[in-house]
């Protein structure tokens, strides 16, 4: 494989293009809606579509083009992407509820009693639904057959 732009690596180069598509995505889609561009979601977690999905499930994707189903590498990175997509479905997603609920109590205490108990919200937006998951697997999926020449070099 001839070298890509990150570390010479092309499969890291479609990974970042992968993250960086969705973040964009989450950024302009509000233009759509009538409203200014969210810059501060290109760099915040959760949303719609997941790029922690396009980037594990682009990379996986990349892989199976390179070395084949039957691959090690292949294998160490479809557990890399599943450990990712349940964590982001599952473990952050049930944080974020967990700080939503804090900060309604917190708010609720602090104005009832006039005593501020922190300075700032926890933050609610760490993981995403199915869907959002879904919809970043599917942009990872056609963002590697997009670049499937690129990175097969």
């Amino acid at each position: 494989m001839s070298a890509g732009i990150l570390f010479g690596n092309r499969l890291l180069d479609v990974a970042a293009i992968s993250c960086l598509s969705a973040q964009f995505y989450k950024v302009f889609f509000p233009v759509f809606k009538g409203r200014k561009p969210q810059w501060g979601r290109l760099i915040q977690t959760g949303g719609m579509p997941s790029s922690h999905a396009s980037t594990v499930v682009s990379l996986a994707t990349g892989v199976f083009f390179i070395k084949g189903a039957a691959s090690i590498e292949f294998a160490i990175s479809m557990v890399f992407a599943g450990i990712v997509l349940y964590d982001a479905t599952g473990v952050r997603r049930q944080a974020g509820k967990h700080a939503k609920a804090l900060n309604t109590l917190i708010e609720a205490i602090e104005h009832r009693e006039g005593i501020e108990i922190i300075n700032e919200k926890f933050k609610e937006l760490l993981g995403h639904t199915p869907r959002e998951v879904f919809w970043g697997t599917v942009l990872g999926i056609m963002l590697s057959f997009l670049f499937k020449r690129y990175i097969l070099g």
